[in-house]
C-alpha cells in the first residue's frame, strides 16, 4: 500500500481511457464521505485535469484517474490531511488495448461514437434492479448478457419498491437500516465495490453502464426518493468521483422524473450542474420521462435542449416520432423505453416479440434508437426487467439480426427519403435501409440514379434471412415482394 509521499519515481502503465488508481491509508475524518477531502491534479505537457478522490472506509482514501492521452501524467494531491497532501508521482499512459476505443460521446446531432471515432449504435436493455439481487440471480444476469446483443443496459443505483420487486436489496448505499433509519452522509463502501465490480464485469463484455441515478420507486420505504437537496447533491458528489474514471459509465439523472413530485424542474436543473462540475470526463448525461397514459398530454419530456443535456432517453410508445425530437432538440434520439416484451397485466409491459422487433426497425430507419425490455411471469417474480436473471423472449435474437445490419451501414448514414414508400436510412446513391413495417406490398417501384447500377436484397426482419434480387437494378425498377408485414429493403450500389 503506497503511503510514501515520495512517489516520483513511480511509473506505472496504463493504457488510454484505463483506470489509474491511487491508494492512500490515513485516520478516518469528521465528514470523511463529504466534499472534497482530498484531490489531485493531473498534468500531461500543457493539459491540467483536477480530479477528486473519495473516502473508501477502514481508513482507506482512493483516488481514480481515467488519461484521455498516451504519454507521461504527473500528478500532485491536495489535502487539508497531513497523510494525503503533496503526494507526488507520475505514470506511462501507453496505447488502448484492441477493444479498448474509450468513452462514448456525442459524434453529431444523430450519431455516437467513441472516444477513438468508431461508431457505436446503442442496443439496450432495461434491467433496473438487478445489482440489488442475490448473487446467483446476479450471475444469471450476466451470463444472460454475455449471449445476448446488447451493447447498454439501463440499472438503477438505488433499489426499487415497485411491481415485482418488493424485496430488500441485499445491500443498501448508504450505513443504517430500515428498521433504524439511514445515516445519508454516510455512505456503504461495500455496496459501491461490488456495484463498481459490476460495471467492470460490463466493460468486458463491451456494455456500457446507463446508471439511473434518481428514482421514483420507493414510495418512502426508504426514503431516498424524498433525501435533502443537500444529501442529494453529496449523493452525486461521492457517486461521480467513484464512478466517473470508468469509461463505460453513463449518467441518467433520473427515471420518469416528473413522477417525483417532490422534486420541481429547477432542482433537476440545478442536480445537473453538479453532475457538470463533478465529472471531469464529460460522460454522457441524459434524463427519461414518465407517462401517464389514461390521460391527456401525458408525455412531458424534460427540456433536452439544454446543452447540459447530451442525447434524449425517451420513454414513448410511438417510435415514429424520432424524426420530430430530432428536428426539436437537435440530438441522437434514444427511446429505451418503448413498451416491453412480455404478458404482465400492464399495458407497458405485454407487446410481442414481433412488435418490439417492429419498433426497433421503426426507429432504426428514422434515425434513433429504441431500447428493449422482457416483463414475462415467473413464478418466483423474476422479471428481466426488474431483477435480471434469464432472458426468456424472442426479441433478442431479431434485435441482434438488426443490430449487426446497422454496424454495417456507411457511418454517414442518416434518414432518407428518395425511396417515397417506405422509410430509408442510408448514404445518397450509395446505399438504402428500407424497411415497410406493417405495410406488406406485392412490389416496390423504385427510381434509381441511372448512372449506377444496384444490387438488392429482401430482409425478412422476423425470420432473419436475407434474399438477393436476381441481377442489378438501374433506374426506375419494379421489386417484386412476398406482401406480409415486417419485411425490409437494402439496395447497395454495385462498385
Amino acid at each position: 500500500m503506497l503511503q510514501s509521499k515520495e512517489l516520483d519515481a513511480l511509473l506505472t502503465d496504463v493504457e488510454q481511457w484505463g483506470r489509474f488508481e491511487l491508494v492512500q491509508i490515513a485516520p478516518e475524518q469528521n465528514n470523511a464521505f463529504g466534499d472534497g477531502v482530498w484531490s489531485a491534479t493531473f498534468q500531461n505537457e500543457s493539459e491540467f485535469i483536477d480530479v477528486k478522490g473519495f473516502y473508501d472506509g477502514d481508513g482507506t482514501y482512493r483516488l481514480r484517474f481515467m488519461p484521455n492521452h498516451t504519454g507521461e501524467w504527473f500528478y500532485v494531491t491536495h489535502s487539508n490531511v497531513k497523510q494525503l497532501d503533496g503526494i507526488t508521482g507520475s505514470f506511462t499512459c501507453v496505447e488502448p488495448s484492441q477493444e479498448n476505443h474509450g468513452y462514448v460521446q456525442v459524434k453529431d446531432p444523430g450519431h455516437f461514437c467513441y472516444a477513438d471515432g468508431k461508431a457505436y449504435h446503442p442496443f439496450g436493455t432495461t434491467c433496473y434492479a438487478w445489482i440489488h439481487q442475490p448473487e446467483e440471480v446476479r450471475q444469471r444476469t450476466i451470463d444472460s448478457l454475455r449471449q445476448a446483443p446488447f451493447n447498454k443496459i439501463r440499472m438503477t443505483i438505488f433499489p426499487k419498491n415497485y411491481s415485482f420487486n418488493a424485496t430488500n436489496p441485499v445491500e443498501f448505499p448508504f450505513e443504517g437500516s430500515q428498521e433504524d433509519g439511514f445515516d445519508l452522509t454516510r455512505f456503504n463502501p461495500n455496496f459501491f465495490q461490488r456495484l463498481e465490480g459490476h460495471i467492470d464485469e460490463l466493460l468486458s463484455m463491451g456494455i456500457e453502464a446507463d446508471l439511473i441515478l434518481f428514482h421514483p420507486y420507493d414510495e418512502g420505504r426508504w426514503g431516498f426518493d424524498r433525501m435533502s437537496s443537500e444529501a442529494d447533491h453529496n449523493y452525486l458528489r461521492y457517486l461521480i468521483a467513484r464512478l466517473s474514471s470508468f469509461r463505460n459509465v453513463w449518467w441518467a439523472l433520473a427515471n420518469e422524473y416528473d413522477f417525483m413530485n417532490e422534486k420541481k424542474v429547477e432542482d433537476w436543473d440545478a442536480l445537473f450542474q453538479t453532475v457538470l462540475t463533478e465529472d471531469p470526463y464529460g460522460h454522457l448525461r441524459s434524463i427519461h420521462n414518465g407517462t401517464k397514459m389514461y390521460e391527456p398530454d401525458s408525455v412531458v419530456l424534460y427540456n433536452h435542449g439544454h446543452d447540459w443535456i447530451t442525447h434524449c432517453s425517451i420513454q414513448h410508445w410511438d417510435v415514429t416520432l424520432v424524426r420530430e425530437w430530432q428536428k426539436t432538440y437537435g440530438k441522437p434520439i434514444v427511446i429505451d423505453e418503448c413498451l416491453y416484451e412480455g404478458n404482465v397485466p400492464f399495458r407497458w409491459g405485454n407487446i410481442t416479440a414481433e412488435e418490439m422487433t417492429h419498433r426497433f426497425w421503426e426507429a432504426a430507419v428514422r434515425g434513433g434508437y429504441a431500447g428493449h425490455g422482457e416483463t414475462y411471469l415467473h413464478p418466483e417474480g423474476e422479471i428481466w426487467w426488474a431483477k435480471g436473471g434469464n432472458l426468456y423472449g424472442e426479441s433478442p435474437e431479431r434485435i441482434s439480426f438488426l443490430r449487426q445490419i446497422i454496424e454495417q451501414l456507411p457511418e454517414a448514414s442518416k434518414p432518407l427519403f428518395t425511396l417515397r414508400q417506405m422509410e430509408a436510412i442510408g448514404v445518397e446513391d450509395e446505399i438504402y435501409l428500407g424497411y415497410f413495417g406493417v405495410h406488406r406490398p406485392s412490389y416496390f417501384e423504385a427510381q434509381f440514379n441511372e448512372t449506377y447500377s444496384y444490387k438488392v436484397e429482401i430482409i425478412d426482419t422476423w425470420n432473419m434471412s436475407i434474399h438477393p434480387v436476381e441481377g442489378v437494378l438501374r433506374g426506375k425498377s419494379t421489386i417484386q415482394l412476398p406482401a406480409k408485414p415486417g419485411m425490409a429493403l437494402r439496395i447497395q450500389k454495385v462498385d
